[in-house]
């Protein structure tokens, strides 16, 4: 849908819907991880469903805004992130 083929289109997808957030889950590497997720969701409500409905859209629209907010507070203190970090100090 933007220009990088169905091979290329088709890995990161399932790096933004599979792979990243397994990684949100597990709480590793949480703030890079939200990225490839948000893009997916960005492409996917823009791009992909742009002439739908917002009842249709609305799911992709939530996810972007739940994917965004994780990149800008990071994964807390009760994730793999908090505590190998709680190990640094």
């Amino acid at each position: 849908p933007i220009g990088l083929g169905s091979s290329t289109s088709l890995i990161l997808t399932i790096i933004g819907e599979v792979l990243a957030p397994i990684l949100i889950i597990v709480g590793l590497k949480t703030k890079l991880a939200s990225i490839p997720a948000a893009i997916t969701m960005f492409v996917a409500f823009f791009i992909i469903h742009a002439s739908d409905p917002i009842g249709k859209k609305e799911k992709a629209l939530l996810y972007l805004i739940c994917f965004v907010v994780i990149f800008l507070t990071g994964a807390g203190k009760y994730s793999l992130d908090g505590l190998l970090n709680k190990n640094k100090h």
